[in-house]
């Protein structure tokens, strides 16, 4: 009852006049869900599932994507010849809406196949719904994991915690060193993209991935860890995506909590209803799924075309059958990697920071100027030179991340591993220092996480 509390006073710090929405919700999808488990017709069973499923989702379109489709449909109609009147509408999209509405519904899902009994715990699961650490970007966590933590007695468990620091210290360079430096850069590239040289957007582009990485694996790694805190376990949101050797490994190592949950109720369904078209039924399931995932982020064109990108990406690895084939990074004797997946890595790296200019940038018209920018005969020229002291910090924070990274990568965390073989003397100093550079390197003015708006 506490962290339920501590959670809706959490959420009122995103917005009061949206809590009402998140316990309506909670208490609809509750009931279905006792209703779902006692009942044994099948026919109302799917009938009430589907039924709540249409209503999260009709919700979900709502806030978020009204003022999109009005556009939409005005642009259309205004470029064949007719003149309209419509305008959006003021709404207020609900921060978090989309982690929590993925939430309920897998609830629902789960109950239906059988997977889990529903809770007659209304205040467990309207925990679970809001649970503070994870409601405003995630992870999604499934009630087949979370909920039975809710339901057992917690104790204070130190080397959970311990750890938990560690993760959150990590989260905390991540976002605050390394992503919030990168934006710097970003920001001046894609809001001046027509003025700047293409080697400025190639700069540009490629500090994105790393910022958005870092910025949402770093809010990540802060939500798990302060769940250890709490004595609970929420699901990898992120396995070290950098090092990824080709799509299909990228997606299984980013965003794992939506990509499973796609994965799960979504491509799967699509892809058996249609393997009698073999892999071109897989190519169209895997499409309509990203397309979807990117959709999900947000209401513009950008994000559709950048699901429709990658999920085009999969189709070398489908026709070869490559998809669901798992990666192993290989290294020399020096602990580097080997030659060839070195290579995997540094195309795959590009092939994502291309897609990655579509997720940045706000319309179609500047993404495809961006890449024209690129392109240009500037391509050669000086790049963007904000202040001179900027540059070598830059590089020394990224080349030690990467390192961190690459030493951790097979550790659920960047400070896992690091300095635990340590003497407790030096460890601990190391820990001093990371807190000190995240305080040097907090900026004036505040800085969100760039996932806060989905």
């Amino acid at each position: 009852a506490f962290l339920l509390l501590s959670s809706y006073v959490f959420y009122c710090f995103a917005g009061w006049k949206i809590l009402p929405l998140l316990i309506i919700s909670t208490i609809v999808f509750y009931y279905a869900g006792i209703f779902i488990g006692k009942t044994t017709n099948e026919r109302r069973k799917s009938f009430t599932i589907t039924i709540c499923t249409i209503l999260g989702l009709s919700t979900l379109l709502y806030f978020k994507y009204t003022n999109f489709f009005l556009i939409s449909i005005k642009d259309f109609l205004e470029n064949i010849g007719f003149q309209t009147n419509i305008h959006t509408l003021k709404i207020i999209v609900p921060v978090g809406i989309s982690f929590y509405t993925f939430r309920l519904l897998s609830y629902l899902i789960e109950i239906g196949r059988g997977k889990i009994e529903p809770t007659n715990n209304f205040i467990a699961f309207a925990a679970y719904v809001a649970f503070f650490p994870s409601l405003l970007a995630g992870p999604i966590d499934r009630p087949n994991t979370f909920l039975p933590q809710l339901s057992e007695s917690r104790r204070f468990d130190y080397a959970l915690a311990v750890d938990g620091c560690r993760q959150i210290l990590w989260g905390l360079v991540k976002k605050i060193v390394i992503a919030d430096n990168c934006a710097t850069y970003v920001n001046q590239a894609f809001d001046n993209y027509s003025g700047e040289a293409g080697s400025t957007l190639v700069i540009g582009a490629i500090l994105f991935v790393f910022q958005v990485y870092a910025d949402f694996s770093g809010y990540s790694d802060m939500a798990i860890g302060i769940s250890k805190l709490l004595g609970i376990k929420v699901t990898q949101n992120f396995n070290y995506s950098l090092f990824a050797q080709n799509i299909a490994d990228f997606w299984r190592r980013w965003h794992i909590s939506l990509t499973t949950w796609l994965t799960d109720y979504v491509f799967m369904p699509l892809n058996v209803k249609w393997r009698a078209w073999g892999n071109g039924g897989m190519i169209l399931a895997i499409i309509v799924n990203f397309v979807l995932c990117g959709l999900w982020h947000g209401d513009s064109w950008t994000f559709v075309v950048w699901g429709a990108y990658f999920g085009l990406l999969f189709i070398p690895l489908i026709l070869s059958g490559k998809m669901f084939k798992k990666t192993r990074i290989e290294t020399n004797s020096w602990g580097f990697p080997k030659f060839t997946t070195l290579r995997k890595m540094l195309l795959t790296f590009l092939l994502v920071t291309i897609g990655m200019v579509f997720f940045r940038a706000d319309t179609m018209t500047q993404a495809i100027g961006y890449f024209a920018g690129i392109f240009d005969s500037s391509l050669l020229s000086k790049p963007l030179v904000i202040k001179q002291e900027y540059y070598i910090p830059l590089i020394l924070k990224l080349i030690f991340f990467i390192v961190v990274e690459w030493y951790s990568r097979n550790e659920p965390h960047g400070l896992a591993k690091v300095g635990l073989n340590w003497n407790v003397w030096l460890r601990q100093t190391f820990y001093i220092l990371l807190i000190f550079v995240v305080l040097l390197n907090i900026k004036g003015e505040a800085s969100q996480f760039i996932y806060f708006k989905f």
